[in-house]
């Protein structure tokens, strides 16, 4: 063990000529554990277990520094979309660099800026038509939630009362104060309570464990009428309702039921409450719509999108929304309506020019198109795993596959998460050369979009044999 920084600095310098050797992987390691702090990472197992540096990718692909190659099975937390080194994006990166990397978004404009925002209204749901540009997921949430404040602000009168929110059970948003202010995971966020403005919260329209005791589609979405309660008793105070639609993604994968975004559509233009949909995670073919609002015709009045929107290549997000919106912040200077928020690398000419070619390719590939095959072929494969002991329930909403893991089937209860399920199912596809990351006891496949049906057809099958392979004696069958 080396403790000097420096030494271990000077070693790395030694070694990096070749960067797949024993030698250099395990002076990374040691680099690792002594200088970073990795996020949603408990460091105490980390210093114990035997992690991953990834040196390059490729496709569908990643390499490790000791050579050994994987699938991407998590799309790299879910932001690449069209591979690894993808040639045509960058080609753009590059050449955006020979002209100019950054210059500042405020009071100044660029080019592949003001491309892109043309590019995103016109794929965007209908009556967006004004584009905010961030650098995160959590932030395009908070931007629109303080967009929809201030918005009611301008109102004036009664409508100044308008400052809280709705928000589901079991969401996630972010790791800001106000997307947990939205949340619900209490892992994540119960700590932090006391920071929080205040939301009403409803339960998350979840099928497999409804809390009504109801099955769809007999139940009429009876689940929506908690929040139909709500904005009934508390309209004049609600400025908007924020919620993912079509999948419940961090928050368990959780697919809401046919029908219920548009319900949710029509309870805040009934209320006159705003709309605020977090596509960060299912924006850009994830759900094979361009966003997944398109699957129920559903018009927010904003929209968070982020991740995929580089094709997971930098750092890049922005927050859509209506002319209505935009227009209630003009005025003159001295009304002060101006929208006070940026950060110094809003409209970055690099994260543009590689989201451009982004969308590019969605064109040129057709990439919705081509995605139906892939996602009829995922449900064929997945079907068989309803007959594995462990799987509580088999999922899928576009190419996006979930395996629940539960104890009890017939109960459906789950197993504590000290056990660790779904950590060991995730050991056992990287030593078969997959990798996912679990959401505790919830399995779930987001591949590349651009993966072939056999690459596909493997990962599928990897997950099946690493599900397999882990000692599931202690469930009860049901």
């Amino acid at each position: 063990m080396i403790d000097d920084p420096l030494l271990l600095y000077e070693t790395f310098l030694k070694l990096k000529t070749d960067m797949t050797t024993p030698s250099f992987h395990r002076e990374l390691i040691e680099i690792d554990r002594y200088t970073l702090w990795h996020p949603f990472t408990q460091m105490q197992d980390w210093m114990s277990e035997d992690p991953l540096v990834i040196e390059k990718g490729e496709g569908v692909y990643l390499w490790d520094t000791l050579g050994r190659r994987y699938y991407d099975g998590y799309s790299s937390l879910w932001v690449n979309i069209h591979g690894h080194q993808k040639k045509e994006i960058n080609q753009a990166i590059e050449n955006q660099l020979n002209r100019i990397s950054h210059s500042t978004f405020l009071g100044l404009s660029n080019i592949p800026a003001i491309q892109l925002a043309q590019r995103l209204t016109q794929i965007a749901p209908k009556d967006l038509s004004r584009v905010f540009y961030s650098d995160n997921g959590s932030t395009a949430l908070e931007i629109g939630v303080k967009m929809a404040f201030q918005y009611w602000q301008h109102q004036g009168g009664a409508l100044t009362k308008k400052v809280k929110y709705v928000s589901f059970v079991n969401a996630y948003h972010g790791d800001t104060i106000g997307t947990m202010s939205l949340g619900g995971i209490p892992l994540f966020q119960d700590l932090f309570k006391s920071l929080y403005y205040p939301t009403y919260k409803i339960e998350s329209p979840t099928c497999y464990r409804c809390p009504l005791s109801l099955e769809f589609p007999d139940c009429h979405l009876a689940c929506a009428e908690s929040l139909e309660k709500i904005l009934k008793e508390h309209h004049a105070e609600i400025a908007a309702i924020v919620m993912e639609p079509g999948v419940q993604a961090a928050g368990g994968m959780v697919v809401l039921p046919s029908g219920y975004l548009q319900k949710v559509r029509a309870l805040a233009t009934e209320f006159q409450v705003l709309l605020i949909l977090d596509e960060v995670a299912t924006g850009f073919g994830r759900t094979g719509r361009m966003f997944a609002c398109e699957i129920e015709g559903v018009n927010p009045d904003i929209l968070a999108v982020a991740k995929g929107m580089t094709g997971g290549y930098l750092p890049l997000a922005a927050t859509l929304t209506t002319e209505k919106i935009y227009e209630a912040f003009l005025g003159k200077y001295e009304a002060f309506k101006t929208f006070f928020h940026g950060h110094s690398y809003t409209g970055n000419q690099l994260g543009c020019a590689a989201a451009l070619a982004n969308l590019e390719i969605f064109e040129k590939e057709e990439t919705l198109n081509t995605l139906q095959e892939k996602i009829s072929l995922m449900k064929d494969r997945l079907s068989t795993f309803d007959e594995i002991l462990p799987v509580g329930n088999v999922r899928q909403i576009g190419l996006i596959g979930i395996i629940e893991l539960v104890k009890d089937r017939k109960n459906k209860h789950p197993f504590p998460l000290e056990e660790k399920r779904g950590i060991q199912v995730c050991q056992e596809a990287r030593k078969r050369g997959l990798l996912i990351r679990p959401l505790g006891n919830v399995l779930a496949l987001m591949p590349p979009l651009c993966s072939t049906a056999e690459e596909l057809t493997e990962m599928i099958l990897i997950l099946r044999e690493s599900i397999l392979a882990c000692d599931w004696s202690s469930c009860n069958p049901g």
